[in-house]
């Protein structure tokens, strides 16, 4: 039997790429850099934010008075469409090449203090729908839609307003394309689809389940390389998220709103995280072998002010968490799915 409590590596099937885990690094102490909490009430509206109902960005566009969701181009977009086509093959270390598309920003609530956590489930329905609704538009001229939430401060977010983001590219980018090549190789070889033998594992095992309803399973995946991370995924084949049916949003919505709650609770704070979803690539005919999935990257590590970062040994040889997956799904199991912030003193 193997001894996870001494240092080992583990396999990520989807990327093919390991991980480092070293179990007895929690005993450390910590006299690194802590982060500061944000434990300020955030007002429901705020005059000088970008994302509000009704006020100026940046670019001098004025928002409408929304009620709901809100949808718009990046007025500061990493992606432009309409580009000249040009590659550059001069020698083997000098490749380049243009791209295209274009970048949007989804304002999940009108209300400024309002993150997904603390949302009611009617609300994040319409966010499933509008993201639903891009990925199905940008789609039919993209390769590739990545719709992701980057939440908090030390996760880059440039704004506190509650929003994420939608990437569209005529490419099918580094991380995608490796999922796409390890969801391919699996099928050729096994002639089944790789996440959804491995949720059947995983739901035989329990050790790593964190969350689970009819229609999707939260579990903290065996190669894990951030502290508290999670996988979403669906308990049927989906290729995407527009494949879904009525009911299969709306148990979506449900779980979503479980495992943010659960993540605030970890250390009572507003839990900081990189979040995205990865299906079947557009424009190319037989992708079978993929399903849909989100990942969930939080960087917190011991509390609410210590941050895991990705330097030394992570950047130059590879990944490395310091407490198990199993662990880390313990912690997480046993939390509440009432938001501390709305506990009765």
């Amino acid at each position: 039997m193997p001894d996870f409590d001494q240092p080992h590596r583990r396999f990520n099937p989807l990327t093919g790429e390991w991980v480092l885990v070293s179990p007895h690094r929690t005993k450390r102490p910590w006299q690194g850099r802590t982060e500061k909490t944000d434990s300020q009430k955030r007002p429901s509206y705020l005059p000088d934010c970008y994302l509000c109902p009704g006020n100026k960005r940046a670019n001098g566009v004025v928002n409408p008075d929304y009620k709901f969701t809100y949808v718009f181009n990046n007025d500061f977009a990493a992606l432009l469409p309409g580009q000249r086509f040009w590659q550059l093959k001069e020698h083997d270390f000098l490749k380049a090449e243009s791209i295209e598309g274009t970048c949007r920003v989804l304002c999940f609530s009108p209300r400024h203090d309002l993150t997904l956590a603390e949302m009611e489930i009617e609300a994040i329905e319409r966010v499933i729908d509008l993201w639903i609704e891009n990925l199905t538009d940008l789609g039919k001229t993209y390769r590739w839609v990545q719709i992701f939430e980057n939440k908090g401060e030390i996760m880059g977010c440039s704004n506190p307003h509650p929003h994420g983001q939608i990437w569209a590219g005529n490419f099918l980018p580094s991380e995608p394309q490796k999922e796409d090549v390890n969801q391919k190789n699996y099928f050729r070889r096994k002639n089944s689809v790789l996440l959804l033998d491995y949720l059947d594992e995983e739901l035989k095992r329990e050790e790593r389940i964190v969350l689970q309803n009819e229609h999707w399973v939260v579990l903290v995946p065996f190669w894990a390389v951030w502290p508290f991370e999670t996988l979403l995924l669906p308990r049927k084949l989906r290729f995407h998220l527009h494949f879904l049916e009525s009911e299969e949003k709306k148990s979506l919505a449900e779980i979503i709103k479980k495992l943010l709650t659960r993540y605030d609770n970890l250390f009572r704070a507003s839990f900081p995280y990189t979040m995205g979803w990865h299906g079947a690539p557009f424009g190319a005919a037989a992708e079978n072998h993929w399903q849909l999935h989100a990942h969930f990257y939080p960087p917190l590590l011991r509390s609410a002010n210590v941050k895991k970062f990705m330097v030394g040994y992570e950047m130059l040889a590879e990944a490395q968490r310091d407490f198990t997956a199993e662990q880390a799904a313990r912690r997480l199991q046993t939390l509440s799915d009432v938001h501390f912030g709305t506990e009765v003193s």
